[in-house]
């Protein structure tokens, strides 16, 4: 574990104890589980949009992205009556899809991520309230339990989309950090230019990483969905692309792309949490809780533009 990570670390767990003792509620059974679940679905699509802010880009268009895939697998299970793995594996493979169709567009026109994936957030929400028409849509209180169970369900006490969380993190560590691909990728993100002279194929590693984050908004899609068991088109999923931002910036990674880690940003992700179940449990205005966003953002660029000189 870096420096920097300890250093995030020993800021969660001060954060933690100072929770617990402003409200006991803080370490009840029934407010960790919650939070448990929480950091799991976040978390697993916060590592997508880190794995994507590494390279030096950016992805806005998840949040959208899970109103159009909650909607489409809404409508595959209770209106098209579609078997529940063939619309899971649609889902996936759709999120990995919009993915594809972003690095494409970056890499091969030379767009750049921002417009790629704010024009994505835009679109996506627009095409599910468009075959939505408007109207929310569900699952009903009976049928796919194994699904709902994997959204709601717990495993030795454990919620599920937390060990989902689990083995998304171990698999994405061993591929940023342990394979040649995720060297590459931190070589694209210090320098894209030197990495393309180095032999690396830069076009294809930071498509495969708009296909990652794809992938992983796709599965979160499906555990979110689930999770309310309400998806309304014109806000399933707002603003969830900065909760993903943020974890990432205050996990350690940098904006201007070639430094983060999968612990920092899962570590970011669960500070990013107690920080919301902060202002919950201290009745705190909800109001607040995009302040703690933007501010996180915002002291995560600072602390980078200051630090990165003296490197």
């Amino acid at each position: 574990m870096t420096r920097k990570e300890i250093s995030i670390l020993t800021l969660l767990v001060v954060l933690c104890l100072i929770v617990a003792f402003k409200s006991p509620q803080f370490l009840s059974p029934a407010n960790i589980q919650n939070m448990s679940r929480l950091i799991g679905t976040f978390g697993i699509f916060s590592i997508g949009v880190g794995i994507v802010i590494i390279t030096g880009g950016i992805d806005l268009s998840v949040g959208s992205m899970f109103a159009l895939l909650g909607v489409l697998l809404s409508m595959m299970l209770t209106e098209w009556r579609w078997s529940a793995f063939t619309s899971v594996a649609l889902v996936l493979i759709l999120g990995a899809g919009i993915g594809l169709i972003h690095g494409l567009l970056i890499t091969r026109l030379r767009l750049q991520p921002f417009i790629v994936t704010l024009c994505g957030l835009l679109l996506y929400r627009g095409i599910a309230r468009y075959i939505a028409q408007d109207s929310t849509k569900g699952f009903g209180s009976q049928g796919f339990e194994w699904l709902r169970n994997s959204a709601t369900g717990s495993f030795l006490n454990i919620p599920m989309p937390f060990l989902f969380l689990v083995i998304v993190s171990l698999i994405s560590g061993v591929l940023l950090h342990r394979s040649i691909y995720g060297r590459h990728l931190f070589a694209v993100g210090h320098n894209a230019e030197a990495a393309r002279y180095s032999g690396v194929n830069a076009a294809n590693v930071v498509t495969g990483a708009y296909v990652i984050s794809g992938g992983l908004a796709g599965l979160a899609a499906i555990l979110i969905a689930f999770y309310t068991n309400s998806i309304s088109p014109s806000s399933h999923g707002n603003f969830y692309e900065l909760y993903a931002i943020a974890a990432a910036v205050l996990g350690g990674c940098s904006l201007r792309g070639g430094e983060g880690s999968i612990a920092g940003i899962v570590i970011g992700t669960a500070l990013l949490q107690v920080l919301r179940n902060l202002v919950n449990l201290l009745d705190i205005p909800g109001s607040l809780d995009f302040a703690v966003m933007g501010a996180v953002i915002l002291i995560g660029v600072i602390a980078d533009q200051i630090l990165r000189p003296r490197k």
